[in-house]
């Protein structure tokens, strides 16, 4: 499973725009305007909404439209727009304006009358109501006519809407305009043009009434007994439409989501089938090999991971598949005994073997290529992403790193992520704060640029003008996990994919990660650093599974793969580094002292490294992932500058001592 997709139903305001702007280009409203039949546009509108990281099915990409198209037509037919309550019924009534309006208008009492919402039609039928015309009471004051009061009884009984999943057709939409369709007929029934005024005074109308009654009860037309009824105004009844169209939709939403989770227990239960039926393969093979052993394949095969080797005799039904489990490929491979060549598995080459023909069949379980790469192979590349200090370079061209963390609990974690990135070799830090924490953070240290904006309404505009300026971005340190934060951060995540700037995510960005791993999940430069704590809660997050503690570099291989092969550095007693195609084991000296701050000194050093790796050419790196370079470069250096400021300060060393031997450390490793 390469990707996980989005099981939520909820869009935010970035999904729900993005998905505008691709309903609304020309080809998309094209193909939709001149077919009936519209599956296949809405997979290409889901297919593009994937390009830009939102991982969506055509069907909810289709609810989704349909839901904001029903919404733009009730605030502008319910006549809410002249007092601005169409804002409270569709939020993008602006963007879909502005789509519809070019194309062909659409009567909307003829989308009431027949159930349809722009190009889709609803399943199922619509019931009417047998309603008696409201009846107009003789007035009994004097004085010149007027129009008279009409008092309507709404007294219609409650409208179920029935929500039928899994055969493809929801009636919840037809039932919800059935409704909207009884208070625009109220409202009708209630606007004066469709009053008729009395021709005469009230004195005319009473002696009328009584010449009727005297002429006898045959020709007189039997008086109505006055009724008092509710007048509910058109706010009250809108209201309370809304109110049950919300409570339907949640339904909804719920119904589907039982549905998706009974659908991820059958998958669960297939793959679990899946592996037992290829136990039972290899016990039949080991059992095979055990009766006919083939010692000249058995020297020469290759070493591999979980390897059964057996012959087989010709004839004998043979089943070659391969199946991907999480990461893991499972093989079954046919090869010659006695050529040792290798053959396709859809292929079978019999060998004379003493008057028998047999075939060596290899089952082989691996991680991809799995290589292991030591240290002495990464040190030499870190080495050559370091820019050489020259006097013809200009300020800010050796880094501009961005801080996205620090709030009013947490000032330490951005200073110490910032003022590393700084000692590092960075020509400038940016940290993006709170208000709060801006001049506890300022205070710290005059070197460092702090904009106190993370909290403020329009943060993530503030924050996207400096974009353009940073050549990394660094999310996490002193974050907290505050809602509003949070979303903050997740937007300026989104901005600087657009921007193709390396990001790593430390600290309460990866607590944003393991809750919507669709934020960075597929961007090849983003970086997780998490510590074993962090590290289980994005895989239990990811596979829903509790973490198989004894090997560690396999589930960080799967994590790494799941999350679209980013760049993972999982810290521990060894840094272990992976991309999903080779892990890479930093085993630097430190020491035993494990104090508050290191993780944000590896992670502000790696958000320079990181910068250094991507703008150096592929020679440099030998086609190794820069951002692996970058992630064994600041691992190295944390565990360097740990070691020496233990020597000096043993037990009482803090991470402002092992900032001040970055420069001793950064020369000693990659500048001897």
């Amino acid at each position: 499973m390469l990707a996980i997709s989005t099981r939520g139903f909820l869009w935010s305001d970035v999904e729900t725009r993005t998905l505008l702007n691709i309903w609304g280009e020309q080809d998309i409203q094209t193909a939709l305007d001149g077919n009936f039949r519209n599956s296949h546009v809405y997979r290409d509108v889901a297919r593009r909404l994937g390009e830009m990281g939102f991982e969506r099915t055509p069907e909810q990409c289709r609810v989704r439209i349909k839901s904001l198209k029903r919404q733009f037509l009730l605030a502008k037919e319910g006549n809410l727009r002249n007092n601005g309550q169409y804002h409270k019924i569709c939020k993008f009534y602006d963007a879909m304006e502005r789509i519809l309006s070019s194309r062909p208008q659409i009567d909307p009492q003829e989308l009431l009358d027949s159930g349809a919402v722009g190009d889709e039609t609803m399943d199922g039928t619509e019931e009417e109501e047998d309603t008696d015309p409201p009846q107009h009471p003789y007035l009994e004051s004097t004085g010149e006519c007027s129009y008279p009061e009409t008092q309507v009884k709404m007294e219609y009984p409650p409208i179920p809407i029935p929500v039928t999943v899994g055969n493809g057709k929801y009636h919840l939409y037809g039932m919800l305009l059935h409704c909207y369709h009884i208070v625009c007929r109220y409202y009708h029934s209630h606007s004066p043009q469709n009053l008729n005024p009395l021709s005469s005074t009230g004195t005319t109308v009473r002696q009328t009434s009584s010449s009727q009654s005297a002429s006898g009860p045959s020709s007189s037309r039997p008086k109505r007994p006055k009724k008092r009824h509710a007048d509910l105004p058109l706010d009250s009844l809108m209201e309370r439409f809304l109110e049950q169209s919300a409570e339907a939709e949640q339904s909804f939403y719920q119904l589907e989501e039982q549905r998706l989770q009974v659908e991820d227990r059958r998958r669960e239960a297939e793959h679990a089938r899946e592996l037992h039926m290829l136990q039972v393969l290899g016990q039949m093979f080991s059992s095979i090999a055990t009766r006919n052993p083939v010692a000249p394949a058995t020297t020469a095969m290759p070493p591999a991971r979980n390897t059964m080797e057996s012959t087989m005799q010709p004839g004998v039904p043979m089943s070659a598949s391969s199946h991907m489990m999480r990461g893991r490929s499972c093989h079954l491979r046919v090869r010659s005994p006695q050529s040792q060549a290798e053959w396709p598995s859809y292929h079978t080459r019999p060998q004379s073997n003493a008057g028998s023909q047999t075939l060596v069949i290899e089952r082989s379980f691996s991680l991809g290529t799995a290589a292991r790469t030591g240290m002495d192979d990464i040190l030499p590349l870190v080495k050559n992403i370091v820019p050489p200090l020259t006097s013809k370079k200009h300020k800010g061209q050796d880094g501009r790193i961005g801080i996205i963390g620090g709030c009013q609990e947490y000032t330490g974690a951005p200073y110490f992520a910032a003022i590393s990135a700084l000692k590092v070799g960075a020509d400038l830090s940016h940290v993006f704060c709170t208000k709060d924490a801006a001049i506890v953070i300022k205070s710290y240290s005059p070197e460092l640029i702090v904009h106190p904006v993370l909290d403020s309404p329009n943060a993530v505009e503030e924050i996207e003008k400096w974009l353009p300026r940073l050549h990394s971005l660094v999310v996490g340190p002193g974050l907290g996990r505050d809602d509003k934060l949070l979303k903050n951060a997740k937007e300026v995540i989104e901005k600087s994919k657009a921007r193709d700037i390396p990001i790593v995510i430390d600290a309460d960005g990866l607590w944003l990660v393991a809750q919507q791993p669709s934020v960075i999940q597929g961007y090849q430069k983003g970086i997780l650093t998490p510590n074993y704590m962090e590290f289980t809660r994005l895989y239990e997050a990811m596979y829903h599974e509790p973490l198989d503690s004894s090997d560690h570099q396999r589930s960080a291989m799967e994590l790494s793969v799941a999350m679209g092969n980013l760049t993972v550095v999982l810290k521990g007693e060894e840094d272990l580094i992976t991309d999903g195609n080779k892990v890479i084991l930093c085993r630097q000296e430190g020491s035993g002292r494990r104090c508050g701050g290191q993780g944000d000194l590896l992670s502000g050093s790696l958000g320079v490294l990181a910068h250094w790796a991507y703008a150096s050419s592929a020679d440099m790196t030998k086609s190794v992932n820069p951002s692996v370079v970058a992630a064994f470069g600041a691992c190295s250096l944390t565990r360097q500058c740990n070691k020496q400021a233990f020597h000096k300060h043993g037990r009482a060393t803090t991470t402002t001592d092992m900032i001040q031997e970055i420069s001793s450390a950064f020369k000693k490793l990659f500048e001897s």
